[in-house]
């Protein structure tokens, strides 16, 4: 099993926090273009609620199309939200959201367990690639939450 958390503080309050984090149609903004990410789920809630369903495209290598389904698990509004993999890249993904209330804004804390198939050559892989493709990707999710936010230095 891999760990991978981020940890990151916006100057908005917690529940403007919520609505965009919460939002699935807002996952795109926030996503590398060059991973060619696509809903492909047709929701009409407005609010996230444990059992909703979201399906996506992803292209983690150029040309290679990757049907992942994931399910919103868990729900506390506005303090969190957990979906996991139902069908996808991953043997294994559990993806904690966690916004806590700190002075000039919100905390926004990401905290994803995974594994990946095939045993020691996943490590391997892991080890290679997966590991460091997962932190470009919330490094541009960081970059992205500055330009949407600012920096909570910047207020």
């Amino acid at each position: 099993m891999h760990l991978l958390k981020t940890v990151q503080k916006i100057p908005v309050d917690i529940r403007t926090a919520w609505e965009f984090f919460s939002s699935p149609g807002n996952l795109k903004v926030i996503t590398p273009p060059g991973m060619g990410f696509n809903i492909t789920s047709q929701y009409s809630e407005d609010k996230m609620y444990p059992g909703m369903i979201i399906t996506y495209i992803v292209k983690p290598f150029p040309l290679i199309p990757i049907n992942w389904v994931t399910e919103i698990t868990h729900v506390s509004e506005p303090y969190y939200f957990v979906d996991e993999q139902r069908f996808g890249p991953y043997t294994f993904w559990h993806h904690r959201h966690k916004f806590r209330e700190v002075e000039g804004g919100t905390e926004v804390t990401d905290i994803v367990h995974y594994k990946l198939p095939f045993w020691f050559i996943g490590r391997i892989v892991n080890s290679l690639i997966v590991k460091r493709r997962l932190k470009r990707i919330f490094e541009f999710r960081s970059k992205k939450m500055d330009e949407i936010f600012g920096n909570i230095t910047d207020k």
